[in-house]
């Protein structure tokens, strides 16, 4: 084989090589709006509809249905928090804003800051779910020994399929890594690791 042959071999697989490089690097920028879509759809990771609480306030109840919203919590391990719902399970009528409040202990000896990471489910329903306050848009801190209150306020859209009559929001605590940006949560991200 010829220098010059192998030359060009060289280039074609070296710009191969670069393509390929390429596609990948866009490959992964893509991968951020291609997760939002994916939590859209899914409800995982708090992407829930978008209303503000003017919007919700202005909204007509439909107080003919009845949807149970179940509660779920949870602490990541290692986070020695206790974390509960005011109660396993609420009847709302769509339309109407509802406000509930969880309590959070910190058993620690030491102070600390958590991030609550929200979920909805079925995923049908996440759409139709919007919080207008809610405790998992901030990192919450908390003194060793210190119990908080966390209000949750959201409202279930008229418009949910009718065949939809539970909706479950889950929450789980983990620890907020100091100096960290805070989740974005409201519009379904995670911080960067």
């Amino acid at each position: 084989m010829s220098d010059t042959i192998r030359r060009r071999a060289n280039r074609r697989l070296a710009v191969k090589l670069l393509g390929i490089t390429g596609l990948m690097f866009g490959f992964g920028y893509a991968l951020v709006p291609l997760y939002n879509v994916f939590c859209e759809v899914t409800g995982i990771n708090g992407k829930t509809g978008q209303l503000s609480a003017a919007e919700a306030d202005a909204m007509k109840p439909d107080l003919s249905r009845e949807v149970t919203v179940e509660f779920v919590t949870s602490v990541g391990a290692g986070l020695a928090w206790q974390f509960s719902a005011p109660a396993q399970k609420i009847v709302v009528h769509p339309g109407v804003v509802t406000a509930v409040e969880f309590e959070v202990t910190n058993n620690a000896g030491r102070d600390m800051i958590g991030q609550a990471i929200p979920s909805v489910a079925p995923s049908t329903a996440a759409r139709y779910f919007s919080k207008t306050e809610c405790f998992c848009f901030n990192q919450q801190p908390l003194a060793a020994g210190r119990v908080n209150k966390l209000p949750v306020r959201f409202i279930i859209d008229p418009k949910l399929p009718i065949e939809v009559q539970t909706v479950t929001l889950g929450y789980t605590f983990f620890e907020a890594v100091p100096g960290a940006p805070e989740a974005d949560v409201k519009r379904g991200s995670l911080p960067s690791s």
